[in-house]
């Protein structure tokens, strides 16, 4: 198989799903990664982000959490509006089982460290790598600016893996009220986290191809995100 390529699947309701896999050039045994895409479909970026955690050394899974609404979509940045009918159409049991295909595709690929498995996503994909994490028995999950995590607060009891939650102070999106409900719920249910704020950082500030990127806010975070992987999965 190419090192960077979409494969198909069938999503664990029996839905066909295409995802898009990373994988590092040597020959070797590596942690997986789910990574989990923004409301714009796993684009030009998100492959970038793949192929970026697939040479240091993970076999990298992103599905079409789209799909079943559209296949392999791409939306422009500045069209959001094009983006809500598909971002409304996701519910919780698609995207558990969507989790659960790409989870099981790691589990069979003979370069994966089946017990060594993490998750990131970012926006729409950190709400999803919460779930992830709730649904998969993961060995660490982040979550950049995860809008909508408010809405699964009943899985933080089942978390698996330590949490790492990036917020931009400056965005607009996610009130600081949510961000207190999430993580006390994460308190509460007596599970590990990293809560790191970027008083400077907007929303979206990881990604290149938007307005609101911060390369210091992005350099930081990853090299964080990183740390955290290097330490949980290896």
């Amino acid at each position: 198989m190419n090192n960077h390529t979409f494969i198909s699947l069938q999503s664990a309701d029996g839905t066909d799903m295409e995802a898009y896999v990373a994988m590092p050039e040597a020959e070797g045994s590596y942690p997986g990664i789910l990574l989990l895409q923004e409301a714009f479909g796993v684009n030009n970026h998100i492959r970038d982000v793949a192929e970026r955690i697939a040479r240091e050394g993970y076999v990298v899974i992103a599905p079409d959490l789209f799909h079943r609404t559209a296949k392999r979509i791409e939306l422009p940045y500045d069209d959001f509006a094009a983006a809500m009918p598909h971002y409304q159409a996701i519910i919780k049991e698609g995207l558990s089982a969507d989790l659960q295909a790409s989870y099981d595709w790691l589990q069979q690929q003979p370069n994966v460290v089946h017990e060594k498995v993490g998750s990131i996503g970012f926006c729409l994909g950190g709400r999803v790598s919460f779930l992830a994490n709730a649904v998969l028995p993961l060995s660490a999950a982040v979550s950049y600016y995860g809008g909508g995590i408010p809405s699964l607060l009943d899985e933080a009891t089942n978390l698996h893996a330590t949490h790492l939650f990036f917020w931009g102070g400056q965005d607009k999106h996610i009130p600081q009220e949510q961000i207190t409900s999430i993580i006390s719920a994460v308190r509460a249910a007596g599970k590990q986290y990293i809560n790191v704020e970027i008083s400077y950082a907007d929303h979206g500030f990881h990604c290149d191809e938007r307005g609101s990127y911060s390369p210091d806010a992005a350099k930081e975070a990853w090299a964080m995100t990183l740390a955290f992987f290097q330490n949980k999965l290896r």
